[in-house]
């Protein structure tokens, strides 16, 4: 859904109603837990966000809340007081040259492994009301050494007519998308820790 003005609060409720059911826009659904299928550009960054017990529950907590797609100019959109589970409809929120740009996901699992590596997060998948075609996943990590990771990894095409013309732009965006995500999880992470609320 593209627009000239911001959705209103109904208007995104109503998009994201009409995704139930839909189908997902690629064949490989659950492939970011392994290997990227053949055919898609892969992205995969990870930034070190700090250590300790402190640092994961900030991380945690950051994942939770979506802070990791809220950053001005993109702002990942779920239902209010939802809960992040498998099946839960969401959209990315892009603001691109004066024009607001809804694209449909769907969250395909969650990830909270308490081994010798901890992992929180979930991946979503696109579905047919989306730019592009694939999958995202964003997950913290604590290794054994303590210190606190934010992973992030896609796999994607473009799908839509636009995406594919302007192929060059929507690299530079998701690159753009890149960098903001793990600054922003820095400082979630870092003002938690350094406020002591948790």
């Amino acid at each position: 859904m593209i627009s000239l003005h911001r959705p209103a609060p109904a208007e995104i409720r109503t998009f994201l109603a009409q995704q139930r059911g839909r189908p997902f826009s690629y064949p490989e659904v659950g492939a970011s837990r392994g290997h990227p299928p053949a055919g898609y550009t892969v992205d995969h960054n990870r930034v070190r966000l700090g250590s300790g017990d402190a640092a994961w529950k900030a991380a945690c907590e950051a994942i939770r809340t979506w802070r990791m797609g809220r950053l001005g100019w993109v702002e990942l959109q779920a239902p209010e007081d939802a809960r992040m589970e498998a099946g839960l409809e969401v959209a990315m929120l892009v603001r691109c040259f004066g024009l607001w740009w809804l694209n449909a996901a769907r969250i395909v699992y969650t990830v909270d492994e308490d081994g010798p590596v901890r992992r929180f997060g979930f991946a979503y998948g696109t579905l047919e009301d989306h730019a592009e075609q694939g999958e995202e996943r964003f997950t913290v990590e604590q290794l054994a050494d303590g210190s606190v990771w934010y992973d992030l990894f896609a796999f994607s095409r473009p799908r839509f007519w636009m995406a594919r013309l302007g192929r060059p732009l929507a690299r530079r965006l998701q690159k753009r998308f890149q960098i903001d995500s793990k600054a922003t999880m820095e400082r979630a992470v870092q003002i938690t820790t350094q406020s002591g609320v948790l």
